[in-house]
């Protein structure tokens, strides 16, 4: 007889479901470069607001009414057009478990934010991947094309995570013009503080949830903010639309915390542009290095760069620099990050192009 306990049934699908991994910590000289974290400190008024919220034996305000009312402010729309969740990532799930379910399919780019596959599977879905053009951009003519009866929901990552480029204004709006407008399209501009290109698009500059209902554009505090201890992010689009990622979403995910440090965040746009530009300009700086090292550098508008590979042995080069990038099977995704880091990313990429 089995001494072996009997556990609950799982879905088989979410037991093959590898959990989400985390980048490891560098060693004491070496540089974290797999998470597109912000190496810059919390905002000026920002560990302040943390302190004011200190009261930790009450829930927190499951709407972050304040925040909510604050960003809209901010973009000329009404509270109830803001939503408000742990991060975006969590924001996406919720709408997707809105829009899909078994039997219905979700279309994404890919390769694209890796979190997409599993939300997908968590909530029942079926995944239509459509892979990106040689450059690392999305192939839209395609995601359109793979529109079916069936499909609910359309995934636009932009700057692309990890590959790094953007879509354009006019490329977005000849998507759109493709798409039937009772299928959700969620625009994921997570790093859209970083885009530099005039042509590329801005869901929420452009206010492109107002000529189409069907787009919730979203962003994060995690990235361009440095938040992202404190997981905040926001989706801003038609109030019936984000209804139903209310309805969806974990009630009360959002700290009294996050949101404090989110209202404080919103009052260091000088300081935002500072830190900003300064990313920017390390950016340009290791995309040229790195292109001069002989790699093939799709055109970064995001705090990170996207080295084309399919050779595990440059990931472990990067490692044995005391670099800790992130791997993909296709590529390696590089932090742009402290100023120190930068020689020597360009001088690891320099070893393991010779590889």
């Amino acid at each position: 007889m089995s001494s072996e306990p009997v556990l609950p049934r799982i879905r088989p699908e979410i037991a093959a479901l590898p959990p989400y991994k985390q980048g490891r910590p560098a060693g004491d000289d070496g540089f974290k470069l797999s998470s597109n974290e912000n190496p810059f400190g919390p905002l000026p008024g920002v560990l302040d607001a943390l302190q004011g919220a200190a009261q930790l034996n009450r829930y927190p305000d499951a709407t972050a009414g304040r925040l909510r009312a604050a960003l809209g402010d901010r973009y000329g729309v009404a509270s109830d057009e803001v939503i408000v969740g742990a991060g975006s990532v969590a924001l996406i799930a919720a709408f997707i478990q809105a829009a899909a379910g078994p039997g219905d399919e979700v279309v994404y780019p890919w390769r694209s934010f890796e979190a997409y596959p599993g939300l997908v599977l968590v909530a029942g879905a079926t995944s239509v991947e459509i892979d990106n053009l040689p450059d690392g951009r999305h192939d839209l003519d395609a995601l359109a094309a793979a529109v079916t009866d069936r499909t609910r929901c359309i995934v636009v990552c932009t700057p692309n995570n990890p590959t790094g480029p953007i879509v354009t204004s006019a490329e977005f709006a000849a998507f759109l013009a493709k798409v039937p407008a009772n299928v959700l399209v969620l625009l994921d501009e997570a790093y859209a503080e970083f885009v530099t290109d005039a042509d590329a698009v801005d869901g929420l500059a452009e206010r492109v949830y107002e000529r189409h209902p069907n787009v919730v554009v979203l962003r994060t505090f995690s990235k361009a903010y440095g938040l992202a201890a404190l997981r905040v992010g926001y989706a801003i689009g038609n109030a019936r639309v984000l209804d139903a990622a209310r309805a969806t979403q974990i009630p009360l995910s959002v700290t009294a915390q996050a949101e404090a440090a989110a209202l404080a965040s919103l009052e260091s746009d000088g300081e935002i542009l500072e830190r900003v530009s300064e990313l920017v300009r390390r950016r340009e700086r290791l995309m040229a290095g790195l292109r001069d090292a002989g790699w093939s550098v799709p055109q970064s508008e995001s705090n990170f760069v996207w080295l084309p590979t399919t050779d595990p042995r440059v990931a472990a080069a990067f490692d044995a620099a005391g670099l800790v990038v992130r791997p993909f099977p296709d590529g390696v995704r590089i932090t742009v990050a402290e100023q120190d880091s930068l020689d020597r990313v360009i001088a690891a990429a320099r070893e393991a192009a010779a590889l």
